[in-house]
């Protein structure tokens, strides 16, 4: 009978970061879920959603060969950079090139396959074991194997302290912190909780989405050194309330707005773009935002609106 990968075990959204007797916590890593499989030399590297991505990553497929033969390993896919920080972009780009072109990208932009969850041992299926199991089996595997890249063992802990740790993580691209329960086996559910970090800071609005009179969503800019307006990003769809509150503080665009002539993507990596209204770029708003961003300092997950922000001038905005 062939063994075949399960579906991944996925983790529901928690509003805190407390660690719970009886659960363990481990960083949650800006990069694409995957489960890889090696199995009498044939190699399976798969996405969440089931797309195989050898093909895209082939320095997985070399370093395969460090893993035991029969053996099926859940984490994250991940590319830093020189400064040491998540590259998701990068990641992003390499999804698309193959062969020659892939290989350079290994050589350019490596990946590492972070692990955390042991799925299959030489020929055992251990998803029926308790995770504090499947994890002691897998620490060994990286030390009887002295695994090394790409492989990058997770780490795990049932300490508060090392996880409020993690927390500060922000910096290098560490999205929060994923608990699991000790005992839990490994099954397609949402038994795995996840603490996201946000942080609420200030952007300027520069064009809204809908109308000015009944704004959908809230386009947002920040000036650089040099005194241009960048796009930062896109909020999540305003309610009926936020979005009355906001429409009596918006002003229509002049002839010499910065964005005249710009497009905008209606989500990252989309090439839709949006129909949008140019307003002038004088309101402030304060917006909740996750620490995931892209090279060019953009938010890749839409802002979520706290609240506008009249008596600040855009001078008080961050660069």
């Amino acid at each position: 009978m062939t063994w075949t990968l399960p579906e991944p075990m996925l983790a529901t959204p928690v509003p805190t970061p407390a660690l719970l007797p009886g659960w363990a916590g481990e960083p949650k890593w800006d990069g694409f879920r995957a489960l890889v499989s090696v199995d009498a030399g044939r190699v399976v590297l798969r996405s969440r959603r089931g797309t195989e991505m050898l093909p895209a990553f082939p320095e997985l497929g070399t370093g395969a060969a460090q893993l035991p033969d029969a053996t099926a390993i859940d984490g994250e896919l991940v590319v830093w950079d020189a400064a040491g920080r998540l590259a998701f972009e990068q990641l992003q780009n390499r999804l698309q090139r193959r062969g020659a072109r892939a290989a350079r990208a290994a050589g350019e932009w490596p990946a590492y396959f972070v692990a955390f969850d042991l799925l299959r041992l030489s020929g055992t299926d251990t998803t029926g074991w308790p995770y504090r199991r499947r994890r002691s089996a897998l620490e060994s595997v990286f030390a009887a194997r002295r695994l090394s890249a790409p492989w990058v063992l997770c780490p795990s802990t049932t300490d508060p302290d090392t996880v409020r740790e993690w927390l500060t993580w922000a910096s290098v691209g560490m999205e929060g912190v994923v608990f699991k329960r000790l005992d839990d086996a490994y099954r397609p559910s949402r038994g795995w909780q996840k603490y996201k970090v946000h942080e609420t800071t200030e952007a300027i609005v520069g064009a809204v989405t809908g109308s000015l009179t009944a704004p959908r969503s809230l386009l947002l800019g920040r000036y650089d050194d040099d005194g241009r307006l960048q796009y930062t990003g896109r909020t999540t769809t305003l309610t009926r309330t936020a979005s009355t509150a906001v429409a009596g503080l918006l002003a229509p665009a002049q002839h010499d707005h910065p964005w005249t002539g710009w497009s905008f993507s209606a989500g990252w990596g989309s090439r839709e773009t949006l129909n949008v209204t140019l307003v002038e770029p004088e309101l402030v708003v304060e917006v909740g935002v996750d620490v995931a961003r892209d090279a060019s300092g953009r938010w890749r997950h839409p802002a979520r609106l706290h609240r506008a922000r009249p008596d600040l001038s855009p001078t008080d905005v961050p660069q």
